[in-house]
This record gives C-alpha cells, structure tokens and sequence, in this order.
C-alpha cells in the first residue's frame, strides 16, 4: 500500500489564506509575513499566501501586494494566490510586473449551483466563464491550481455526483491548469468516497496531480487523507492549527469549519515512513509562532502531545 512505503507527499502550507480567512480580525501585515518565511524555512515547497478577493468582501486580504512584496524569496518555494474573478488576475499580474508577483494562482468553481452563488455570487456556467476568461488573462506567466469547492458533498444540495466532479476537473485541465484541487468544503467526505473519486480521477486523468483539501469538521479529515494516499494522491493542503474554513463572513456548515492540522498529518504520515519534506522542529516552532500570531490555542493534537514516533511500522 502507498501509505506504507517511502513515498514522498508534497503539503501546501494554507495557514495564511484558507486559515486566515475564517479570522474576524486581520493579522498585521508584518506577522503574515513572518510567518511565510518560517514556513518556508520549514520545507514547505508550496505556500498559500494570499487572496485577491475584493477588499470590501474579504479585508483580511486587503495587504496582497504588500504581503507578496515582503516575503523572502528562495529557490524552489512557489507561493500561492487566490483569484476569484478576472479583476483579481489583473492585480495579481500587476504585482508579477512590479517584481512581486506568486507563482501559483488558484482559480476557483463549486460543483453545485447553490454553492456557486451563494460563494461566487454567480451559477455555474457563468463561473466557468469567468475561469476562462481568467486562464486567458494569465496568458501562461503562472502556473493554475483549479479548485474544485463543495467536491463531495455540498451544504444546499447534498450529495454530488462525481461524475460532474470529474468533468471539472477535466475541464481545468483543459484550460491548462497544471494541479486541480479537490475541496471537501464542509467536512463530509468519507475515506471511501475518496478512494473512489482519487482512483476514478488517477484512471481518466493520467499524469494530472490531483491535490486533496479536506476539512476537518467532523473528525474525518486525517482518515480521508489516509484513503487519498492509498488511491495514489501525492499532494495535500492542510493548516497549521486546523484552522479556516470558509470566510467568516459567509455562514454555512456547522461545528469546527477548519482544514485538517498540518502538525497532525506530517506527524502521522512521517511515522507511516512517508516523507515529508519538513524539518519537524522547525514545524512545531512554526506551529507555536501561529498560536502566537493568533492569540489561543489552536487544534492540533500534535501541538498539545508532541510528533509521533518515527519509527515506520
């Protein structure tokens, strides 16, 4: 089984833009900052920055520029944005003319109607327009993470064909998306639906690296990742603390809306003999400095109990 050899995962860090955005209270532009850098000093080749939503919606991202332009940057980290429509590509190939671009941007679609308006404020068919659009205004000067949100089950409609997750995902690639997100939004994935959603896509979509983003929100995430791993997934999204969600200014879902603790599965699948990438002390150091940063406790076990043994069974 993959989950029980050498094999190497790649984790994007999401603490700064996912984590954050579920914040009342945006972090000063200078702690983002330093956070960035020690997560990049920790080994993590992908980071998610920062949004380009629109400032009025989501000010805790108001700083984008700013945030881009005062992180230290260093060979073989891609640093990640998030586009929601065509204006927010224009700001963000502003930033890439100033010198301080990203070097990944996030375009995103929900899987449903009613998460598409009620998230993107628009339906279906007139997001994928937008996508479109966005791929042709990146004009290639990024690489494109679509993001496909609400991908195994949505708050509104329930359950979701994955056949249609499936067309999405296709459809990304199409557009030249270089990975495509799976988003368990609201935290009702199950270890076999995942499974059979990874091993579908692994089948019909050879060679595309499909990245699993699950929340946590009913204690199922690390178990999905686990499944996720043992359909051939090799690329993870989590947050250091378990925190984030959707924005707070967005009210769906229920319980713990948070992304699953970055402590917790680095520490779990290191044991499982599979390699991180990451410099554990340097992780729980980064872990702290996010508490820290956000004044409470956060929900990683890890953080409370320490790293797992690492001895592989």
């Amino acid at each position: 089984m993959p989950g029980s050899t050498t094999d190497a995962v790649t984790i994007c860090e999401c603490f700064a833009r996912d984590g954050l955005q579920h914040e009342p209270v945006p972090l000063p532009t200078g702690t983002k900052i330093a956070l960035l850098n020690s997560f990049a000093d920790t080994g993590f080749r992908r980071i998610e920055a920062t949004s380009y939503s629109h400032p009025a919606r989501v000010p805790g991202f108001s700083d984008a520029a700013e945030v881009l332009a005062g992180i230290d940057r260093r060979e073989g980290v891609a640093f990640k944005a998030t586009c929601p429509n065509p204006r927010a590509v224009s700001r963000a190939l502003a930033d890439l003319d100033a010198g301080h671009g990203a070097e990944e941007l996030s375009l995103l679609v929900s899987a449903t109607e009613s998460h598409t308006e009620r998230n993107l404020r628009t339906d279906r068919a007139g997001q994928w327009a937008r996508v479109t659009e966005m791929a042709g205004l990146a004009g290639g000067r990024f690489r494109l993470i679509g993001v496909v949100s609400v991908a195994f089950g949505c708050p509104f409609e329930g359950r979701v064909d994955p056949g249609r997750v499936a067309e999405d995902v296709a459809r990304f690639a199409d557009l030249g998306a270089s990975m495509v997100t799976l988003g368990d939004t609201t935290g009702v994935a199950t270890p076999g639906a995942v499974r059979a959603m990874f091993t579908r896509l692994g089948r019909e979509l050879p060679g595309l690296p499909v990245i699993a983003h699950f929340h946590n929100t009913r204690g199922t995430g690390i178990a999905n990742a686990v499944a996720a791993l043992d359909a051939g997934c090799r690329h993870f999204d989590t947050a250091f603390g378990g925190v984030g969600g959707h924005p707070s200014t967005i009210s769906y879902g229920a319980g713990l809306t948070g992304n699953v603790c970055t402590e917790d599965l680095v520490s779990l699948f290191e044991a499982m003999g599979v390699d991180t990438g990451l410099d554990l002390d340097r992780l729980a150091a980064a872990s702290a400095a996010c508490e820290r940063a956000l004044g409470r406790p956060l929900h990683s076990m890890v953080a409370r109990a320490g790293f797992n043994p690492q001895e592989t069974p």
